[in-house]
């Protein structure tokens, strides 16, 4: 049986991140294919020296400084502390059980080029895996692989809406390297066709190549609260989104279930929401949308688990456009797609509770996204054929 080799954020401690990958293994063996998830050790002397430049890359260290800043918080609150622990040994209990097979450990760039032999396909996806903060890893730009390899893209995203003008260059060069070349978003399409020339196919995000029954039947809904709620998985940190849930919450009188603190720890989300939930994995992320009356989120796969739900939401940004942080991209160009666009969250909307409400016409949506899911099961499809 042939065999491809998967780049991916495997170790993400993101519900999203999560089920795309489960959502991918299973992709690639309805496909008849074999795979593993290569694992890459890349810090070595050598990878430290040449890559010491990424200390003046913003992205990179802003994120390197969320972390920080987030155990440093987490210390004056023990009782967070514990939960978010709790909550990271519940996220690696399901990595355990349902990511994998995993690759021997390649340690360093050579032993990671003569690693990819083993392979007869090397496929990186989905997420954002193309931003500039990681261009110089060569990794999960595919830049390890020989070129008598096959190279697939399957949905990644650059995560920003252009390409720093000093990473032009390399962005050209591993593109031209991938044979079957795809992305999650529109803007992606355009990075690459303004950088190469070259079109490249948008793909849905593996998540949303699987309808609301095909993930009944991957992981069964339970009820996770007797009650009707407001699900509320905001990522990011700002003060109006939560206030505007809390009016919602005036208006309809139902009780608010929080995910708090994943990406940081954010003080207002101590007293925010009246069920703050720490116990919680993947599959209970999955079905706490599954049994939500609304559902509030920053979250791109916060908005794809609530469409294919069918369920009242509103999407918020969590940078502005214009932020060099912001990934609003895969989520303008999803709803673009979808006809989604009056989901997403504005000032104009002082109350949401009538936004909310408005209809959704879910049968045109998921005209749509057949149409969708065969177009991207036919790219799959065609990159796995060893008679391309």
């Amino acid at each position: 049986m042939n065999k491809v080799g998967l780049c991916v954020r495997y170790d993400c401690d993101n519900f999203g991140s999560m089920l795309q990958i489960f959502a991918t293994q299973e992709l690639i063996k309805k496909a008849g294919w074999d795979y593993e998830i290569i694992l890459y050790d890349k810090k070595t002397v050598s990878f430290i020296i040449k890559n010491l430049s990424r200390a003046f890359n913003l992205n990179f260290m802003l994120g390197k400084i969320d972390n920080l800043l987030k155990k440093i918080d987490l210390n004056k609150y023990p009782i967070i502390k514990s939960g978010d622990k709790l909550r990271q040994n519940k996220i690696n209990k399901y990595r355990k059980k349902y990511i994998g097979p995993y690759s021997p450990i390649y340690k360093g760039f050579n032993n990671l080029v003569n690693g990819a032999e083993n392979y007869d396909a090397i496929m990186v996806g989905s997420d954002q895996l193309w931003t500039p903060a990681g261009i110089k890893s060569k990794f999960y730009n595919l830049l390890f692989v020989p070129d008598h390899i096959r190279k697939i893209s399957f949905a990644p995203s650059f995560g920003v809406n252009a390409i720093p003008k000093s990473q032009i260059k390399m962005t050209r060069k591993y593109l031209k390297r991938i044979e079957f070349l795809s992305v999650r978003e529109i803007k992606g399409a355009e990075i690459i066709k303004e950088i190469l020339d070259k079109d490249a196919f948008v793909a849905l995000d593996p998540t949303l190549v699987f309808s609301s029954l095909e993930w009944d039947q991957y992981f069964k809904p339970e009820c996770v609260c007797n009650e009707p709620y407001i699900f509320t998985y905001f990522l990011g940190k700002n003060t109006e989104h939560r206030e505007a849930v809390e009016k919602l919450q005036k208006a309809k009188g139902l009780k608010i279930i929080t995910c708090p603190h994943m990406d940081h720890f954010v003080e207002r989300d101590i007293e925010f929401g009246d069920e703050k939930m720490f116990d919680i994995d993947p599959i209970i992320f999955l079905n706490l949308i599954r049994g939500a009356t609304y559902i509030c989120t920053d979250s791109f796969h916060g908005s794809v688990f609530s469409i294919l739900n069918h369920k009242q939401f509103i999407t918020f940004d969590r940078h502005s456009d214009t932020s060099n942080r912001s990934k609003n991209s895969r989520i303008v160009s999803l709803f673009e797609l979808l006809n989604l666009e009056n989901r997403r969250y504005t000032q104009r909307m002082t109350d949401i509770s009538q936004s909310i409400d408005s209809i959704i016409d879910y049968s045109n949506i998921e005209s749509k996204l057949e149409k969708l899911r065969n177009e991207t099961l036919s790219f799959l499809d065609s990159s796995l054929d060893t008679t391309n």
